[in-house]
């Protein structure tokens, strides 16, 4: 079965005051089936919103086309202002690969897309970045340079003729720039001042274009040129950022406004430290920051793993603890709250699957567990196990990587620590899945079975599910397996005061090996070509042997260090 191409769409419109506008014109992304609407920022100063909307390719470029189509109904630019630079009603219109899709694939949806508005709705389309036509209109700073205002005479001239479009002057709609991009970021930092010169001083500091060099005084010197007569520039600090400095009057600051264009090369950590060490240096002071739009996990993850290494604290701890490290470093709640679930790309992605054992509290589960219903069952119920023993373990990493005098030894832990976080993750996902695998077989059997060839389809999905339903313990198993290396080194070298938690994180550990074990065998019965499960069953036997062998190894050693 081939997997499920996503792509994301960021387009930004016009319009940031008028709420109402931008409702109709989400509203008609919401109206196509199959797409995801997970992001509406709206700017009251930039007057300005960043939608942001995800979905197989298809789909997207339809809920595209008809916003765009909606904001040029809507959005009269010919009195628009705002502190953003913009050409159109919709201004810019991306699309990003998000899952098993190539960037070469995208582009050739954006150039759908750019067909389309330009036919149906003619307004001037500039394709930009990997959909570019040419290297000069690669750049979207290039292509938007003298904003709308530039376009009657801009449209007029052969180099800048639209790629879609007619090439004349859309007084209400202006133009808009489509293409396929990286994953971009748009991140504002926050300065203790109101002057928007010192701000742009520090985003020239810290973007990759840097500044014009100039002969002694750096504002008012005579510019450096090389020998083709053309201003020499001095780099920035960071790579695939672009940024300019400005003044938000709803909010009373300068802020540098930064696009990180590739966060592989400058993640969102390093942008924030740059900003924060030029404003140092020019006597100013970063007081937070805010992010627009929608963040990928590992970004936030990355910057609290940093700010933790820098306070030299086990990166070992849950993942919701590590991205609250880094919302409150980053400063990213100063301006207004930030809520992960609805910011980060990943939890809204989520948000629709179906997890429901994993959320609920500990007497929720064990009424669930307890109810007349056969599933979840001891399948759920070792997985769960199976991740109490590892965040055990898990917790002597974390309490050895803090403990007084042992200070020289926190990654040691802490890399422990973050080997036990996985493996309780992991554990926790397999709650729910292995609940999915046993009511995928119940749904199989319910599948008609009054021909011949139902009867085949019917048995070929009971085969399907089994397999699954055999495969998804003995992850369990395999998973619960791993804590023993963890809690047995805890028992050896971490703190003394917890290692009876260590051997309870082992013999947690054992049982879900054997209640994982005992699900793979049953299903394995329930299949007709037992052959295909062999390998299953072989390692299986030598992971529970030796699970027994290590646990009681561990409580011994355990029992010895109490004497």
């Amino acid at each position: 079965m081939s997997q499920r191409q996503l792509i994301e769409c960021v387009p930004n419109f016009s319009e940031g005051r008028n709420m109402d506008i931008i409702r109709q014109i989400t509203d008609e992304i919401e109206s196509v089936e199959g797409v995801k609407l997970l992001d509406v920022d709206a700017g009251k100063a930039t007057n300005r919103t960043v939608v942001t909307f995800v979905g197989e390719p298809e789909p997207v470029v339809q809920a595209a086309f008809k916003a765009i189509k909606k904001a040029a109904q809507l959005i009269d630019m010919s009195k628009h202002q705002g502190e953003h630079p913009r050409m159109g009603a919709t201004d810019v219109c991306p699309l990003v690969p998000i899952a098993h899709i190539s960037m070469e694939e995208v582009a050739q949806w954006a150039h759908k897309l750019g067909e389309m508005v330009g036919r149906e709705l003619e307004i001037p389309v500039y394709m930009y970045e990997y959909a570019a036509t040419s290297p000069q209109r690669r750049n979207l700073a290039d292509i938007r340079a003298g904003e709308y205002e530039a376009l009657p005479e801009k449209l007029t001239r052969p180099e800048w003729k639209p790629d879609y479009g007619p090439a004349r002057f859309n007084a209400r709609a202006g133009a808009t720039a489509i293409g396929a991009r990286d994953f971009l970021i748009a991140y504002n930092v926050n300065l203790n001042t109101t002057s928007v010169r010192r701000a742009n001083s520090v985003a020239f500091d810290v973007r990759e274009k840097g500044r014009v060099k100039r002969k002694g005084h750096p504002i008012i010197g005579e510019i450096v040129r090389d020998e083709h007569g053309n201003p020499v520039r001095e780099p920035g600090m960071c790579k695939a950022v672009k940024a300019i400095g400005w003044y938000i009057e709803e909010y009373g600051i300068a802020q540098i406004s930064m696009n990180l264009t590739n966060i592989k090369v400058t993640p969102l950590h390093v942008a924030f430290e740059a900003c924060c060490q030029s404003a140092t240096r020019r006597g100013l002071r970063v007081t937070g920051s805010e992010l627009v739009g929608l963040v990928p996990k590992q970004v936030l993850l990355d910057a609290g793993k940093h700010f933790l290494r820098k306070q030299r604290r086990s990166l070992g701890v849950s993942e919701e603890e590590i991205i609250k490290i880094a919302v409150r470093s980053l400063g990213l709640d100063e301006l207004a709250p930030f809520d992960p679930k609805k910011k980060v790309i990943e939890y809204l992605l989520e948000a629709d699957e179906s997890r429901p054992l994993v959320q609920k509290d500990l007497r929720a589960f064990a009424n669930e567990i307890a109810s007349e219903s056969p599933a979840p069952g001891g399948g759920s119920v070792s997985a769960y196990v199976g991740a109490l023993g590892a965040s055990l373990a898990t917790m002597v990493a974390n309490l050895s990587s803090h403990k007084r005098g042992w200070d020289e030894r926190w990654e040691e832990f802490s890399q422990w620590a973050e080997k036990g976080q996985a493996i309780k993750d992991e554990l926790l996902r397999l709650v729910d899945d292995d609940t999915h695998a046993f009511n995928a077989i119940m749904a199989a059997f319910r599948l008609p079975k009054g021909t011949e060839e139902e009867q085949a389809t019917r048995q070929q999905a009971i085969e399907e599910a089994t397999r699954q339903a055999i495969a998804v313990p003995f992850r369990v198993l395999q998973r619960a397996f791993d804590t023993f290396e963890l809690a047995r080194a805890m028992v050896e070298h971490g703190n003394p005061n917890s290692v009876t938690d260590a051997a309870v994180g082992a013999l947690c550990a054992r049982a879900a090996v054997h209640g994982a074990w005992l699900n793979v065998q049953v299903n394995v019965s329930g299949l007709r070509d037992s052959s295909w499960a062999q390998p299953y069953l072989e390692q299986g036997q030598q992971l529970v042997a030796q699970a027994n062998k290590l646990c009681e190894e561990i409580v011994q050693m355990t029992e010895a260090r109490l004497t």
